[in-house]
């Protein structure tokens, strides 16, 4: 299955606050908030959502394709994902912006404050997908993933034109674009991820209701974080998959991302919803238990433990034909 990956590709700075925020805003000052917060940790990873999803896709044994734009310090960026699997020849090099900038804090309760500078991601609206799909013979899915606000509308238009399957990622960037635009992106997915808060806020801004939005698109997931994931469509009934339990937490960021590439992987795989559900499910907890959106290892022993711990060893023996054959 060829997919196509957009968004963004970025560096993230993750720090670790030794406490908890919710002890640190007062609810009658908000609007003059100021603070600092002393961390105890940094840790420079590599990530962006685009590039996170692909790398889990690549670490299933997937040969991924990602679109987006970076500056000319990507290079290291790209040798590390060309080794694992990732294609990065559709990425765009800017001549004057650099990469992405993620800078993130994370609390004791696993709440985050985090800033994102876009740098050379403000270029991604310029990239065209029909070159890509040239160069593949096609492409079976494309997913929007948070990027610059106009490459997404572009891209998903350009998807709906040339009848390209479609995934519509909007998370992040719900918060910055208006309904309209919201309704644009959404439009004809194949499948629309959102977590449960991303999923009330679309609703908001759209003014859609859950059955209209699911008269919109063909499969839509929803992450629960701590409960699982729950998929809808319109012509069956819900599905509820839990969580593959976590040893550790020490750091939540690109948990949706795993989830995101998992599920895919799953897809390609020609498996059920449940059961690539179950495969993003694992890939989220073993991002969840390792600091950095790309740190996290697979090792087809654990993976087939852990599955069959969490799901059962009929479930764990369809996904292992798969990676045996990755």
């Amino acid at each position: 299955m060829r997919i196509a990956v957009t968004g963004s590709i970025a560096t993230d700075h993750l720090m670790r606050f030794p406490g908890r925020f919710a002890e640190q805003l007062l609810a009658d000052q908000l609007e003059r908030v100021s603070l600092s917060f002393l961390v105890d940790e940094l840790s420079i990873r590599r990530g962006g959502v685009a590039a996170n999803i692909t790398f889990g896709l690549g670490r299933l044994g997937l040969n991924p394709i990602l679109v987006g734009a970076v500056g000319e310090d990507f290079a290291d960026y790209r040798s590390w994902l060309d080794r694992h699997g990732v294609d990065t020849a559709s990425v765009r090099v800017s001549e004057i912006a650099h990469t992405a900038r993620f800078v993130c804090t994370t609390d004791n309760d696993l709440c985050q404050i985090a800033s994102f500078y876009p740098g050379a991601m403000s270029e991604a609206a310029s990239i065209e997908l029909r070159p890509v799909a040239e160069r593949f013979g096609g492409l079976d899915l494309v997913v929007v993933s948070p990027n610059d606000p106009q490459a997404m509308l572009r891209h998903t238009e350009e998807c709906r034109e040339r009848g390209y399957p479609f995934a519509a990622d909007p998370s992040q960037q719900l918060a910055t674009m208006d309904g309209d635009s919201i309704r644009s992106l959404v439009d004809g997915a194949a499948y629309l991820f959102c977590n449960e808060y991303e999923k009330a806020l679309l609703a908001s801004k759209t003014g859609l209701t859950d059955e209209e939005i699911l008269a919109t698109v063909g499969v839509r997931v929803t992450t629960l974080g701590k409960d699982g994931v729950v998929i809808e469509s319109a012509d069956g009934e819900a599905v509820k998959v839990p969580v593959v339990p976590a040893r550790s937490t020490p750091d939540p960021t690109g948990v949706g991302d795993a989830f995101r590439a998992g599920f895919l992987a799953g897809i390609s795989w020609e498996l059920p919803l449940e059961r690539s559900a179950q495969v993003g499910a694992l890939l989220a907890t073993m991002a969840l238990e390792t600091v950095g959106t790309q740190e996290y290892s697979l090792e087809q022993t654990e993976v087939v433990a852990r599955l069959t711990e969490a799901y059962g060893a009929e479930a764990a023996a369809e996904v292992a034909a798969h990676l045996r054959s990755a």
